[in-house]
């Protein structure tokens, strides 16, 4: 996964990308870097899951939001564990 790291850092679209991307979509961006660090296109993380690849890049894209079956599924086909950290809200002075 380093190697990966490395690699990817010198590609300055891939990272201008991930800065674009706000902190609400986390899961768009865990997911993309879990696919490529895998070798995985998005046509076959879709076919790991039963959907279209269609899906899997708007879930990337961060443009719906999906529930939480469509997440463990995408997590489960990415051999990883997915997590839903909790913070305190910020308190309006």
């Amino acid at each position: 996964m380093d190697e990966f790291w490395k690699e990817r850092r010198k590609d300055a679209e891939f990272v201008a990308a991930l800065q674009k991307m706000e902190p609400e979509f986390q899961a768009a961006k865990e997911v993309l870097c879990l696919r490529l660090a895998q070798g995985l296109t998005q046509k076959d993380l879709a076919e790991r899951i039963g959907t279209k690849q269609a899906c899997i890049s708007r879930l990337e894209r961060a443009s719906y939001k999906p529930n939480l079956d469509f997440l463990q599924l995408v997590a489960a086909a990415l051999n990883a564990q997915g997590e839903i950290p909790f913070a305190p809200r910020e308190q309006a002075l």
